[in-house]
C-alpha cells in the first residue's frame, strides 16, 4: 500500500474523535499531535456533581494555558477549522453523565458557556433524567424532557452511548436536534449490554441522529485480540445499516489510566455496586495509542474505502452534525 498517500490523506483530513477519556497531561496532548488529531470530545464529568465538575473544568483551563502550543478550546465548528489550520488539537469539553446538572435546568446554559458541547444523558445507571444500559429502563423522566429541551435550546448534543434502549428512544423522539451514540459498537457483532442492536442503530439514523463507533476492545468481536481491521469491520457494519453520512469515530481512548480509574468507572456512582468488569484493557493492535491514528486512515485505504468516505467518517460528518446541534 502507498504509505505516503495514506499519510497525505490523513494530514489533509479533519480527524475528529467523538470520545476520549484519557489521563489528561502534556504527554497525552503530545500524542494527540503525533496522531494528527484535529479535535476531540474530551470527558470532564462522569459521576461528579456540579462543583466537582466545575473543578475538573478549572483544571482543564489550566491545561489550555500550559499547553497552548498543542491544544485549544472549541466552542464552535469554526474553532475546529482554526485548530486544523494552526496544527493544534481542539478540545470540546464533554460529560458522560448529566449528573453535573443536578436538579437545576439553569446549569445547562452555564456549562455551555464554559465550553461543554456534548452531554450523555446517563452513565450506566439511573439518574434524574433517565436510565443507563445496566438497569431496568424506566425511560425519560419529565425533568429529563425539560433538560433535553434546554440542551437543544443552548446547543449541547445529547449523547446516548451508555443509556438504556427505552430512554434512548424517548430522547431521540423528544429532541428537536440530532442526538448521538458518540461511542458504541454493534450488538450484531458482539452481544454486550453496551452494544447497540441493528434496530437501535437504524432508529437513531432514521431520526437524523449520529453514530460514533468505538474501538474499546472488550466490546469488539475479538475482544482484546482485536486489530485495527476488526475496528474497520465494525464501522462498516454500522455504515451498512445507517449510511456513511451519519457515522464517525468515537474511540473511547482511556490512555494513561490505572486500575483505580476503571474501578471508579465500573461501580455505580464510582463507589457503590459493581456494574461490569472489563477485564484486561488493551486497544486494538495497530491503534493502541492516539499517536497511531494515521494507521486507521491507512487501514481504511487498505480496505478499499474511497477518499471521500474516509474524510467523512474521520471527521467531516461529526463537524456537520455539531454545526447543526450547536445552532451555527
Amino acid at each position: 500500500m502507498n504509505t505516503a498517500k495514506a499519510l497525505a490523506l490523513h494530514q489533509s483530513s479533519i480527524i475528529f474523535d467523538g470520545l476520549v477519556i484519557a489521563k489528561w497531561n502534556r504527554d497525552l496532548f503530545e500524542d494527540m499531535a503525533k496522531g494528527g488529531l484535529t479535535a476531540a470530545n474530551c470527558t470532564v464529568s462522569v459521576w461528579e456533581g456540579f462543583k466537582d465538575t466545575i473543578d475538573n473544568i478549572t483544571e482543564f483551563n489550566q491545561f489550555f494555558r500550559d499547553n497552548s502550543d498543542l491544544i485549544m478550546p472549541v466552542h464552535t465548528t469554526s474553532d475546529i477549522a482554526k485548530a486544523k489550520q494552526q496544527g493544534k488539537t481542539g478540545i470540546i469539553l464533554g460529560f458522560q453523565n448529566a449528573n453535573a446538572f443536578e436538579d437545576q435546568i439553569g446549569y445547562v446554559e452555564i456549562f455551555k458557556k464554559l465550553g461543554v458541547g456534548v452531554v450523555q444523558m446517563a452513565y450506566n445507571t439511573q439518574n434524574l433524567i433517565g436510565t443507563g444500559c445496566y438497569e431496568r429502563d424506566g425511560g425519560l423522566s419529565g425533568f429529563g424532557r425539560e433538560i433535553v429541551a434546554e440542551m437543544n435550546r443552548v446547543g449541547i448534543m445529547c449523547d446516548l452511548s451508555h443509556v438504556g434502549p427505552q430512554t434512548s428512544e424517548e430522547v431521540i423522539l423528544a429532541s428537536t436536534k440530532p442526538v448521538c451514540y458518540s461511542h458504541c459498537l454493534p450488538y450484531g457483532l458482539k452481544e454486550h449490554p453496551r452494544n447497540k442492536s441493528d434496530e437501535e442503530l437504524r432508529f437513531i439514523a432514521e431520526h437524523g441522529g449520529f453514530i460514533g463507533v468505538t474501538m474499546f476492545a472488550p466490546f469488539l468481536k475479538n475482544g482484546i485480540n482485536s486489530t485495527v481491521h476488526d475496528y474497520i469491520e465494525a464501522i462498516d457494519y454500522v455504515v451498512d445499516i445507517a449510511g456513511e453520512d451519519c457515522v464517525g469515530i468515537g474511540t473511547d481512548f482511556t490512555q494513561g489510566h490505572d486500575q483505580q480509574f476503571f474501578d471508579m468507572l465500573t461501580h455505580d456512582k464510582g463507589y457503590a455496586r459493581r456494574l461490569t468488569d472489563f477485564g484486561k484493557i488493551i486497544n486494538p493492535e495497530g491503534i493502541r495509542t492516539l499517536g497511531e491514528f494515521p494507521n486507521l486512515t491507512a487501514a481504511m485505504l487498505q480496505h478499499g474505502w474511497s477518499e471521500s468516505k474516509i474524510k467523512k467518517i474521520m471527521g467531516e460528518n461529526w463537524v456537520r452534525v455539531l454545526k447543526d446541534v450547536w445552532g451555527e
